[in-house]
């Protein structure tokens, strides 16, 4: 059986391309298996910084595989916790960039909301169309939508089933950039390398303050916030960091890793 993803290394840059193109990428249980253990080994891999998950110009991922779960019982989903491995991936600590073309719809949606942020072409489009299959989202599609979006708009999507250019995403804050199609995973994978370039524990903490604004009270968030500002004085990087913008010079925060 062919894998289901492609990994590569560009520098301090992890690349993962979704690889079902004949199913327009459709998630199944071999690409979850896969991804999951991929990023898992990144995570403990000091010599990578961010990672970017992409599909082909076609789709990002159209959805999840229906001839894998169409026959199978209540009984089975719950037993089986289907779909929750894809918990382990989201709570992966590294920086996650989505480079969206075309179709990003149902679990392909949820997939991107899962990475911390999205950059797509001006073709993709975006959905949760599960509504007209007789079930709903299961990937965290209701929850991380309206978080990021707004009870309105997500239950427009939610609710009709309908797709979403790249432009009214924009604008709802389902994506933070839109680009030409075809300039989409080289602005993703810069976007990366930007990020891979600062400190290792800077940018995981930056993103952990991020997510737990999501969770928490705006004090608590503060405070939250604050704590992790003040674990990271006296660090090597905030040494470096600080050292070099008295200096006048770009930080080199490798130097004492």
């Amino acid at each position: 059986m062919p894998n289901a993803i492609e990994a590569s290394r560009d520098g301090r840059v992890a690349l993962i391309r979704l690889n079902r193109p004949a199913q327009l990428n459709a998630l199944n249980s071999q690409i979850a298996a896969e991804m999951v253990a991929a990023v898992e080994a990144l995570e403990q891999d000091r010599d990578v910084g961010a990672l970017v998950i992409t599909g082909s110009d076609r789709a990002f991922a159209a959805g999840a595989d229906i001839a894998e779960m169409a026959g199978k019982s209540a009984e089975e989903m719950i037993e089986e916790n289907f779909f929750g491995i894809w918990d382990r991936f989201a709570d992966s600590r590294l920086p996650k960039i989505a480079a969206v073309n075309g179709y990003a719809l149902g679990g392909g949606c949820e997939l991107m909301m899962m990475c911390d942020f999205a950059i797509a072409g001006e073709s993709a489009k975006f959905g949760q169309p599960e509504i007209k299959l007789g079930v709903i989202a299961g990937m965290g599609g209701t929850q991380r939508m309206t978080k990021r979006i707004g009870r309105a708009l997500s239950m427009d999507l939610h609710l009709t089933g309908r797709t979403m250019a790249a432009d009214e995403a924009l604008r709802a804050g389902l994506v933070s950039r839109v680009v030409p199609d075809a300039e989409v995973v080289a602005t993703a994978m810069a976007a990366a390398a930007q990020i891979a370039a600062y400190s290792r524990p800077a940018a995981r903490l930056a993103r952990d303050a991020v997510m737990k604004a999501e969770e928490l009270s705006l004090r608590e968030g503060i405070l939250y916030e604050r704590a992790l500002f003040h674990r990271l004085f006296g660090t090597p990087d905030q040494r470096e960091g600080m050292a070099a913008f008295v200096e006048k010079r770009q930080p080199d925060f490798r130097r004492e890793r």
